[in-house]
């Protein structure tokens, strides 16, 4: 390996030569705790970690001070990391590491940790995952250790970018909040715009729409860039929400049933639960491809497919659910909710309402771009300054 001037090749890689490589058990002490999961209390006074993400809350603490917290075991070995600075307790099977000494600055040992830790365990299994974490997993582990000057810019630098990202999934959060809000009451004619009062007409399923069956395509048909754009049903549970405005997959074998501007999609069968089959997506393109098992709703009159199908999602949604059948393999035919009641405001109440929803939903959309950007950019920020690729001083 060709290393540069100023940098020296050490266990833990290629490594500025003014850094120091030392094992963890040298830097912090490691303890695991006394509680159990069911300990946890409902909006409890401190923080209860576990051996999860989702941190519990509890009415005791039994530490309080700097310290960093990894799973033991379960899902979320060698995946699961805390930072925190205050008071606390911890499930038995989490390790906490604290008391740091001089030589290392905490929250910049949280960001070197968890960034190494699960490539360190899974040298120590054959599988494809590790059931639990031995002490010395941790202890032995070597760890790189700049002046602690660079340590606390490098923490600093990540830190800020964390607090964005925070933010943003705070605000992504009202926004989603707002928006199930916003749908219960319009979709519902419990709040009305400003300017419709006109009353919602109950009609059925099968005088609005035609009901089809899409046939003929499968996974094994798609083709990356191919001449004609297709929609399998699964993609309705993995891609596609309540509007299908640009279409991912494409296939040039098989074309299956050509779609209509405006139809309304659901998919035909699940291995989960009835209700994951109550899920209806406004397709507003002509001419996709729509593959087996997915149910088509085409409308026999002008109808805003958008309101239609955040409608059946919102306040018909359990109404279809009644109609899958199944117990292992729940499956659904779009003859079955033919005679389901809708009501409906007038055409141009109907388009006023999607807009209105849609733009929230847009501005969700665009804030969940702009999350997966910080999220990609704090990822390349600490390969670099953890490897001293990029120096801050």
């Amino acid at each position: 390996m060709e290393v540069k001037p100023g940098y020296n090749l050490t266990e833990i890689g290629v490594i500025p030569e003014d850094w120091g490589v030392d094992y963890v058990s040298n830097h912090c002490s490691i303890t695991t705790g006394k509680r159990n999961t069911q300990d946890n209390v409902i909006n409890g006074l401190y923080p209860f970690f576990v051996r999860s993400k989702e941190v519990e809350r509890i009415n005791s603490y039994s530490f309080d001070g700097e310290a960093v917290l990894t799973a033991g075991d379960g899902v979320g070995t060698g995946k699961v990391f805390h930072y925190i600075n205050g008071r606390f307790d911890y499930h038995q099977r989490v390790y906490c590491l604290s008391n740091f000494s001089q030589a290392i600055d905490g929250y910049y040992f949280f960001l070197f940790f968890q960034s190494r830790f699960y490539a360190r365990i899974m040298q120590f299994t054959a599988k494809t995952s590790v059931d639990s974490v031995r002490l010395k997993m941790i202890t032995n582990m070597p760890i790189a250790l700049p002046p602690i000057r660079e340590q606390k810019a490098i923490a600093e630098v990540i830190s800020g970018i964390n607090d964005l990202i925070t933010s943003l999934e705070k605000l992504i959060e009202k926004k989603k909040l707002i928006k199930q809000g916003m749908m219960q009451e319009m979709l519902t004619g419990e709040r009305r715009l400003s300017g419709f009062n006109g009353e919602w007409v109950k009609t059925t399923i099968d005088e609005c729409f035609t009901v089809l069956r899409g046939s003929g395509l499968s996974k094994a048909h798609l083709t990356p860039d191919g001449a004609n754009s297709c929609i399998l049903y699964g993609e309705l549970f993995t891609t596609y929400n309540d509007v299908i405005d640009v279409v991912y997959s494409s296939t040039n074998s098989h074309r299956g049933v050509d779609s209509r501007a405006g139809d309304i999609l659901l998919p035909g069968s699940t291995t989960t639960t009835g209700v994951d089959l109550a899920k209806a997506s406004a397709l507003l393109q002509d001419n996709v491809s729509l593959g087996g098992d997915i149910n088509i709703l085409r409308p026999k009159r002008e109808l805003d497919s958008a309101f239609l199908a955040m409608y059946l999602n919102v306040v018909r949604r359990k109404e279809i659910a009644r109609e899958t059948k199944g117990i292992t393999i729940y499956h659904l035919q779009g003859g079955d909710i033919k005679n389901i009641i809708i009501e409906l405001p007038d055409l141009s109440e109907q388009v006023a309402i999607s807009t209105i929803i849609g733009t929230t939903d847009c501005e969700i959309r665009s804030l969940e771009k702009q999350l997966r950007k910080y999220a990609l950019l704090k990822k390349a920020m600490m390969q670099e300054l953890l490897t001293g690729r990029i120096r801050l001083l």
